[in-house]
């Protein structure tokens, strides 16, 4: 049911929340507030700076609407590196890390926010991110694949809450990033068995190790 006034349109969405946001608080409240707050800053000048805006942020949370897909992205990816680059120089438990999500979509919009499935599967995206990281719809991955200084991370389609269909899901991994790291999960899930190793001096013993090795693989089979 549409809400009584709203427009509907497409807009590439941008959700985004603090990892490990309720420990920090705990932790020390007043020092979290202070780096959210300049956190929220920096989003409102990112965001901003690339022609989109902050349609709401309610707790550890931002949403933001932007015109294109290549805006969003390319504000996602900026301030993921600003963030890890204020991060340095603090210790680890106080480091500020947020987790992106990216949609491109129809909402529903009116004076008080957006809403609908393009603004749910963006929060949906966001919750499949890794600390630091972001993930896009195929919608966004179609539209700036080939950038320079991107690469995607096939994460394959991903049943999420109060979607009816499956959202294919894509990360982002930037230059900046380490070799090898946030590597795609494989969906479904796989499990690799490797040989186990006789570690006693009794060579006798080698049987063990095959058979455990053997074993397992087979109880893993039948699940």
């Amino acid at each position: 049911m549409e809400r009584p006034g709203a427009v509907r349109k497409l807009a590439v969405i941008l959700a985004a929340d603090v990892v490990g946001y309720s420990r920090m608080m705990q932790e020390d409240d007043q020092a979290t507030l202070r780096a959210l707050t300049a956190a929220r800053a920096l989003f409102t000048e990112y965001v901003s700076g690339r022609g989109g805006r902050i349609v709401n942020a309610p707790g550890d949370s931002i949403l933001a609407e932007f015109p294109a897909s290549l805006n969003a992205v390319e504000c996602a990816v900026a301030i993921q590196k600003a963030v890890a680059e204020r991060n340095a120089d603090l210790p680890e438990p106080r480091r500020m890390r947020f987790r992106i999500g990216v949609n491109q979509g129809d909402v529903l919009v009116d004076e008080a926010g957006l809403y609908g499935d393009g603004v749910n599967i963006a929060a949906r995206l966001e919750s499949l991110a890794a600390a630091g990281r972001i993930c896009v719809s195929r919608a966004v991955r179609d539209r700036v694949e080939g950038r320079p200084g991107l690469e995607f991370e096939d994460m394959g389609g991903k049943q999420v809450k109060n979607i009816a269909q499956p959202v294919h899901v894509y990360g982002i991994r930037t230059e900046g990033d380490a070799p090898g790291t946030a590597l795609a999960m494989p969906s479904p899930p796989s499990v690799a068995v490797l040989p186990f190793v006789n570690m006693s001096r009794d060579e006798e013993n080698e049987y063990f190790a095959d058979g455990l090795s053997e074993e397992l693989m087979n109880v893993l089979a039948k699940i």
